[in-house]
C-alpha cells in the first residue's frame, strides 16, 4: 500500500512537469568538459593573486553550471534544466525558500532522487534532497559574472554571514551542494567531484581569495 501511494504521488508530480520537460541530457561525467583540474596543478603559477584567480575560475565551472544557478535565481522562481527555463509548475520562493502553502518544494521533491519508469522519455527521475530549497535572494547568481559572484561569496552581508572558512566547509561538505554531482538519471552532473571542488575553494581562500575582474 505504501508503495502504491508513493507511486501515485510521483506520477502526479510527473504529470505536471511532463508537458514542459526538455530533452534528456546525457551524462558526461568522464569527459574532459565535465572534469576539474586539481588544485595542486595551479602551484606552478608563481604570482599568488593570479593563482587565486585561476583557482576560482576553475571552481567557476561548478558555480556557474545550470545545476547550481537553477537554485540561485535572480527572482522568486527557481529554474530548471540545462536551458535554465523557469520552473514548471509555477512555484515561488516563499518566506523560507521552500515554497508556499499548497505548493511546497517537498510536494514533489523528496529526501532523495526518485527514478521514473515508463512515464516520459524526457523525464528520467525527480530530483530529491532532504533540504531541498532555493538559496536566499541575496545569494542570487543568475545573470552575474563570475567576478560578481566571487565578490558576493566573500561578502558576509550576501553569503549568509559566513566566514571564508565556513564557505569552504559549505562548498566541500554540504549535502545539498553535493546533489549537483548526484542529480539523478537524465541530468548532467556538475564537473569533477565535490572533494575536488572543495579543494579548489580551499586553495582559493589560502591564496587570498582574489576575484576575477
Amino acid at each position: 500500500m505504501k508503495r502504491n501511494i508513493a507511486f501515485v504521488t510521483v506520477a502526479a508530480c510527473l504529470a505536471i512537469n511532463a508537458a514542459l520537460a526538455i530533452s534528456n541530457i546525457s551524462l558526461a561525467q568522464d569527459s574532459p568538459a565535465n572534469s576539474l583540474k586539481p588544485a595542486a596543478s595551479f602551484q606552478s603559477i608563481a604570482d599568488e593573486q593570479i593563482r587565486s584567480v585561476a583557482l576560482f575560475e576553475e571552481a567557476g565551472k561548478v558555480i556557474q553550471h545550470p545545476r547550481c544557478v537553477n537554485c540561485h535565481p535572480a527572482t522568486d522562481r527557481p529554474l530548471q534544466s540545462m536551458s535554465m527555463h523557469v520552473h514548471q509548475p509555477p512555484v515561488t520562493r516563499g518566506e523560507a525558500g521552500m515554497g508556499v502553502p499548497g505548493m511546497m518544494c517537498n510536494t514533489c521533491h523528496g529526501a532523495e532522487n526518485v527514478k521514473v519508469v515508463a512515464q516520459a522519455d524526457t523525464i528520467k527521475s525527480i530530483p530529491g534532497n532532504g533540504n531541498w530549497h532555493l538559496a536566499p535572494i541575496e545569494m542570487a547568481w543568475q545573470g552575474k559574472t563570475l567576478g560578481e559572484i566571487c565578490s558576493q561569496i566573500k561578502d558576509p552581508q550576501r553569503n549568509g554571514g559566513k566566514t571564508l572558512d565556513q564557505i569552504t566547509e559549505h562548498m566541500a561538505h554540504d549535502d545539498l551542494v553535493g546533489w549537483g554531482w548526484r542529480p539523478g538519471e537524465g541530468r548532467e552532473p556538475v564537473p569533477g567531484t565535490q572533494a575536488e571542488f572543495g579543494e579548489l575553494i580551499r586553495a582559493w581562500v589560502e591564496t587570498g581569495a582574489a576575484c576575477p575582474s
